[in-house]
């Protein structure tokens, strides 16, 4: 039997005038799938670092007269229990308004005494809670784990201590507009949440950042760790990090059970409220660069202090007396209204780069 060769001297001919196309198509490919292959491995490293690596925070500053108050539980949107504590004002008499207190990552809500007793002197109410998963606050669920990365879980939980917060002041015939103090995370998700509830009219977020602009700026800085060849993680376009933390992003929301929200987003959709910025300057993780682009997304009146030797949630301990006087100044002219000069709370010298 005579083999059939003529569909292979065919396809042989036909190769052989195309040789060129053929050629280019392969190489693409192969480019397409080493690309497909590189991006898979880094997302799954990033991965791998944005939800097991515990942050390298510093402890609250301690404060060894912990504040104590009415102590009860409300539920936060989603249903789950949240223990919250009301700290009343000095001088009933001399009542400014009410301040919701968010605290950090891996805290509860008696963190709020070194930043609270100034306000409470000074007429204001603080309300603090535990976020779910801290403190005394049921877990919400199995699934969620808590991270240092704000989501719309502690998004809700904010909102739950708003609600709860606002029918209480309505109940006692007070003015329902509210003020926010947040620590990191807690800030976060305190301007998540602010984006959704008008009732919030003053907010204080010392040591905020937004999960995709940071993100972007830890793979930037341990890029050369993981990846070994420079092609890799040099010369990119901002586009491909952009791209890099959507991918891990996507990937963690299902892992994790939640959402991760943009701040910066969030800021830029925002209705104009007064914001105060706190931040360290010696602040190693997270960098100067994020409060300025926080501060630039932000609607005015917006405020920004950049507080020199401090490292992340440390300013009221390295500057006590500044940090009470321009909280207390901020909520006394955005929250109790008060016809107060700007300068009390920020100057243009606290912005300068250093």
């Amino acid at each position: 039997m005579i083999p059939a060769v003529g569909p292979i001297l065919t396809l042989w001919e036909w190769l052989a005038r195309h040789w060129a196309a053929v050629a280019m198509s392969v190489t693409m490919l192969s480019l397409i799938i080493f690309v497909v292959l590189v991006t898979a491995k880094y997302v799954r490293l990033c991965l791998n670092l944005f939800v097991d690596t515990p942050p390298p925070l510093p402890m609250v500053p301690p404060d060894f007269q912990p504040l104590s108050g009415e102590e009860g539980r409300f539920r936060s949107f989603d249903g789950t229990s949240l223990r919250g504590m009301r700290l009343p004002c000095a001088n009933p008499f001399n009542y400014k308004g009410t301040v919701v207190f968010c605290h950090g990552f891996g805290s509860d809500m008696f963190s709020c005494a070194r930043y609270a007793r100034p306000l409470i002197q000074a007429g204001f109410e603080v309300f603090t809670f535990d976020f779910r998963g801290h403190g005394d606050s049921s877990s919400g669920g199995t699934k969620y784990r808590p991270l240092q990365w704000p989501s719309d879980k502690e998004m809700e939980d904010v909102l739950g201590a708003c609600a709860y917060v606002e029918s209480v002041l309505a109940s006692e015939g007070k003015e329902t507009r509210i003020g926010l103090f947040g620590i990191s995370r807690g800030a976060g998700a305190g301007i998540l949440a602010a984006a959704s509830d008008p009732n919030i009219g003053a907010i204080v977020c010392d040591g905020v950042f937004s999960t995709d602009t940071t993100l972007i700026s830890y793979m930037k800085r341990w890029a050369h760790i993981f990846a070994r060849v420079k092609l890799v993680y040099e010369n990119h376009p901002e586009l491909f990090w952009k791209g890099l933390v959507w991918l891990v992003i996507r990937f963690a929301q299902p892992k994790q059970g939640c959402g991760f929200p943009s701040v910066r987003r969030a800021l830029k959709e925002m209705r104009p409220r007064a914001i105060l910025f706190i931040h360290g300057r010696r602040d190693r993780y997270i960098d100067e660069t994020e409060p300025r682009l926080l501060y630039e997304a932000a609607p005015p009146p917006k405020y920004l202090w950049l507080v020199p030797q401090a490292k992340h949630n440390q300013s009221v301990a390295v500057e006590p007396k500044q940090y009470a006087a321009r909280t207390i100044a901020f909520f006394r002219k955005h929250l109790a209204g008060e016809d107060l000069d700007e300068s009390q709370i920020t100057s243009p010298a606290d912005i300068e780069v250093a």
